[in-house]
């Protein structure tokens, strides 16, 4: 059976690439940030290099919002969370009948069925 993984490779690739420019950065005296970012360029589709599937940026994007998530998650205790329940429960109900509203009114607007 064929197995493609372009998912790992590019992954592997770009933090491959992440860290080494960023040691290198870091070995200059400049911020590693500047390494990061200059190896998202090489990665990118307008070098000749090593360039990343573009078609995978969804599936990298999504993966991004689950990490950013789970990290803000091991920041919260339930103790936390219950003690703003009273203020968080209702604003959330209300942001959901306000967009919901906005949604439907735009939608209305434009002759959308």
């Amino acid at each position: 059976m064929y197995h493609t993984t372009p998912l790992l490779t590019t992954i592997v690739g770009g933090l491959v690439l992440a860290f080494l420019l960023g040691m290198l950065a870091n070995r200059l005296h400049i911020s590693p940030l500047v390494g990061y970012l200059l190896a998202g360029v090489l990665a990118g589709p307008f070098t000749p290099s090593f360039v990343a599937d573009t078609n995978l940026a969804p599936e990298l994007a999504e993966l991004g919002v689950i990490l950013l998530m789970f990290g803000v998650g091991l920041h919260f205790s339930l103790k936390d969370l219950m003690s703003v329940k009273s203020i968080a429960i209702p604003g959330a109900i209300a942001q959901i009948a306000v967009a919901t509203l906005l949604g439907m009114g735009l939608s209305w607007a434009m002759g959308w069925s």
